[in-house]
């Protein structure tokens, strides 16, 4: 038996996972547990789930696997600092970086004091490690890799062949030049300082016209060999220290660019100030111009390599939008896009590179679904319900359990078409960041005003920013002007202009959807939800938002139930606990 702990740390959505045998057994991001968005440091409650998932001792890991390579591309590194001499207060930070990474093993003894530590540790580069995390759980024998993000290990993109469940990785991009830092300055520019607020511009870019594109290519250049570089006189991130930190866990760094871009696109954004034609106008030119660089990227790829499936990786491999047109830009006809396409799939991809080094053949894990997280057990609900009936009562909620699975989405699904808001709490969590139908609220897709009251009563968001779709499979093609496999949410397709207006609280300003496809191999569950939804209305599909108030996704039931209890959600199902607020509706 081979036993691989997978680990994202000292980064933005610091994450483990467990590979046994070639097969994942449990995976999930530290936020899940500290309850802080994107949480960064070392990810010791998500290792203790994952050793307690595979019934696991820390001394019982053979190895450990982690998505940084300190020692990797010193080439580029020495011709970098010999060309541009960046500050020492830089050089210093990227040091110290590079011991905490180098010193995994300590760490661990450190987070699991008295237990043995006798795992063999492997540093896995960065983007190898995105790039292994789509390709070798890809549905593909033979495809395209691509890894396109912001840096790590002073790399911004890389891409190869994969093929015998090995990725052999041909060219990249380096430091400082990045498609995701030319689209994390402009989200800055913009006023979401965040990390991880990039998916705010690419919903807003819908509302604008690409009329400052001209600019944008100025920022962002295409090269001749199908690349791209930045112009470094709009950036700092290459001579400054920019102050990159998790303050009690919340990652944060300073702005990618410096005053000349002022200059070009006018001024910056408060993110207090209300939203203009012109910052509309900006996201949506944000937007084209990546995806001009992208698909140039893809394309070159596909020449290169001359196959038709491909797997993306990296923070960049969450715009959803440029991933849903892929197949109409590029050559490519087969798209695979991990759950956890960020930096927290990294620590999947590490663990997968190692597996296939250490065993050559046998079968090859598919990752077709994504509920690698915590569940809870009926005790556990009950005896959660249990600890706050008191709070319950005093709310006016009536709480009855349904056992039989087809009364209750039967019931569940009743509710829905009724236009109430219902929190779905089911199985194990999902991977990655995307609600996926086990930790969802719910809601009727034909209201017009659905967006407003979920917005009014739970999500308390931007108004701009678009709902999705889970849909039944095999209903796809009828609806969406894309057929395609979408299990984890990470593509956006043409609604049918027929049917858009029957489903407006899913269908954004500019028609499209982020859909989910759902089969009952996958969520049998959810689809038997989708499906009596479906048989009441006609309507295929529910609107999909994640489960939680600007927070993390819920994992556990206590999570559920004291979002359900401070925010306005009309229904809770809890396993089969139903629990229902008396005004519901």
């Amino acid at each position: 038996m081979v036993t691989i702990l997978g680990i994202n740390a000292y980064h933005g959505d610091a994450a483990a996972c467990l590979v046994r045998d070639g097969v994942l057994v449990a995976a999930v991001e530290e936020e899940r547990f500290r309850r802080i968005k994107h949480w960064a440091g070392f990810p010791s409650e998500a290792i203790a789930y994952c050793l307690a998932e595979a019934g696991l001792a820390l001394g019982d890991v053979e190895h450990v696997a982690i998505n940084r390579d300190p020692k990797a591309n010193w080439g580029p590194r020495l011709r970098f600092v010999a060309a541009n001499r960046p500050s020492l207060a830089k050089i210093a930070d990227r040091l110290k970086n590079r011991a905490k990474v180098l010193g995994v093993g300590d760490e661990l003894a450190r987070a699991f004091p008295g237990q043995r530590v006798s795992a063999k540790v492997h540093h896995i580069e960065h983007h190898r490690a995105h790039l292994a995390s789509a390709a070798l759980v890809a549905p593909f024998d033979r495809c395209a890799a691509v890894s396109v993000d912001g840096f790590g290990d002073f790399a911004s993109a890389a891409w190869g062949l994969a093929e015998g469940g090995q990725v052999k990785v041909s060219e990249g991009v380096y430091f400082p030049h990045s498609l995701g830092a030319f689209y994390t300055a402009i989200t800055q520019f913009l006023g979401y300082p965040h990390y991880g607020d990039e998916y705010k511009v690419m919903g807003l870019a819908p509302y604008g016209e690409p009329r400052m594109l001209d600019a944008m290519r100025e920022l962002v250049r295409t090269k001749p060999d199908g690349t791209y570089e930045l112009e470094l006189s709009y950036f700092r991130h290459h001579t400054d220290k920019l102050d990159f930190e998790w303050k009690g866990g919340a990652p944060s760094f300073g702005d990618l660019f410096n005053e000349k871009l002022c200059e070009l696109l006018g001024p910056r954004r408060q993110p207090d100030e209300p939203l203009t034609q012109r910052h509309k106008d900006l996201a949506r030119s944000a937007q084209a111009r990546y995806e001009e660089c992208f698909f140039r990227l893809l394309n070159t790829v596909h020449a290169k390599y001359g196959v038709d499936a491909l797997a993306l990786a990296g923070g960049c491999a969450n715009n959803s939008v440029a991933n849903g047109k892929v197949r109409r830009r590029t050559a490519f006809k087969r798209v695979y896009v991990q759950a956890a396409a960020g930096d927290a799939g990294g620590a999947l991809g590490a663990a997968f590179a190692v597996h296939h080094e250490l065993v050559r053949g046998g079968p090859r894990f598919v990752m077709d679904h994504a509920y690698f997280g915590p569940g809870s057990t009926p005790q556990q609900i009950d005896v959660c319900v249990a600890a706050h009936r008191s709070e319950l009562d005093l709310a006016g909620c009536s709480v009855e359990t349904v056992a039989d699975e087809s009364q209750l989405c039967t019931r569940t699904a009743r509710a829905i078409a009724e236009g109430q808001v219902v929190g779905w709490f089911q199985g194990r969590l999902e991977w990655g960041p995307r609600a996926l139908g086990n930790r969802s609220i719910v809601c009727d897709p034909r209201r017009a005003d659905m967006k407003e009251i979920l917005n009014r009563k739970i999500k308390r968001r931007e108004s701009f920013r678009p709902f999705a779709p889970s849909v039944l499979r095999e209903s796809v093609a009828e609806w969406f002007e894309d057929d395609d496999d979408v299990p984890f949410m990470m593509k956006v397709f043409p609604i049918r202009e027929e049917q858009r207006a029957r489903i407006p609280a899913v269908t954004h300003v500019d028609g499209s959807g982020r859909l989910q496809t759902v089969t009952q191999a996958q969520n049998p569950r959810y689809y038997r939800l989708i499906r009596a939804f479906f048989e009441q209305t006609g309507v295929p599909m529910v609107l999909n938002t994640s489960f939680n108030e600007n927070e993390p996704v819920v994992c556990r039931p206590e999570e559920a139930l004291a979002c359900f209890l401070r925010t306005r959600m009309d229904v809770l199902v809890l396993g089969d606990v139903v629990i229902r607020r008396a005004d519901a509706g």
